[in-house]
């Protein structure tokens, strides 16, 4: 199966020449594409992953094609190793908080131990990332902080309670440090995608539909009014504007990248 995109192939450039990005979860899906998009621009790329094998093979990559990357195994939820991970990195003016999980299902049908595992990865995450990251933005006189949130942060979304419950904290949580930050030379933004091809959805598809994997594949693509899903490539290159000089303008916002969802539903 694939998600089919009539978006142009990007043009590198070195517009990240110098700088040095760190993203959380950068070893696969969204946070794979944002991580070789980075360094094919010139940045260094920190790749702050649960995985870290997964880490290390984007950092090969990076790597084969002349860049430069580094791979630091992260569990996002404790506080101790997002401190560690951070006190391993040197100085970078880029935090993207991508790492994230998903869940199905309804408020009866969430267990505690479901909601207290989403909100320890989804919302406790993204705040030990911004935690351990401001106060070296603010040392070096500035930086720019991005955080995944989704379309789930701002409409109701079918059997998502507790997905929705930690995607909205996330937009809650990104202009509340837009707010406090505006002053103090730190850009706070967070992008909202509605239904993105990674292999999670080829993996949701084998586990759940075995049978009829082509026929959900049309239904979860035409969810999206566009009539597809988005690609990592597409929110990788929303990544690099927000994060880039060219969005020097931009903090506390709300980027829908959703083909036409929350406009149109």
């Amino acid at each position: 199966m694939t998600s089919q995109s009539s978006a142009q192939k990007p043009a590198f450039g070195n517009r990240y020449q110098g700088k040095h990005v760190v993203i959380t979860g950068g070893g696969s899906g969204i946070g794979r594409a944002m991580s070789l998009r980075f360094a094919a621009e010139g940045a260094d790329v920190s790749i702050l992953d649960y995985q870290k094998d997964a880490a290390t093979s984007v950092c090969a990559e990076i790597e084969s094609a002349g860049g430069s990357g580094r791979a630091v195994e992260v569990n996002v939820a404790d506080a101790t190793s997002v401190k560690a991970a951070f006190e391993s990195i040197p100085e970078f003016s880029i935090l993207v908080n991508n790492a994230g999980i998903a869940h199905i299902g309804t408020v009866e049908s969430t267990s505690p131990e479901d909601l207290d595992r989403i909100y320890s990865v989804n919302v406790k995450g993204v705040y030990l990332g911004m935690h351990y990251a401001v106060p070296r933005l603010l040392a070096r006189g500035g930086g720019v902080i991005l955080n995944l949130a989704s379309i789930a942060s701002k409409i109701a979304l079918q059997d998502r309670f507790a997905y929705s419950m930690s995607k909205g904290a996330v937009l809650s949580m990104t202009l509340s440090v837009a707010k406090d930050y505006v002053k103090k030379g730190i850009r706070c933004n967070c992008m909202c995608p509605a239904r993105v091809h990674t292999p999670f959805v080829d993996g949701y598809l084998e586990k759940n539909h075995p049978d009829n994997k082509e026929e959900m594949f049309r239904i979860l693509s035409e969810y999206q009014p566009i009539g597809r899903m988005g690609t990592p490539e597409e929110v990788a290159s929303l990544a690099l504007f927000l994060c880039s000089d060219e969005a020097s303008f931009i903090t506390g916002s709300a980027y829908d990248i959703d083909g036409g969802v929350t406009l149109l539903r």
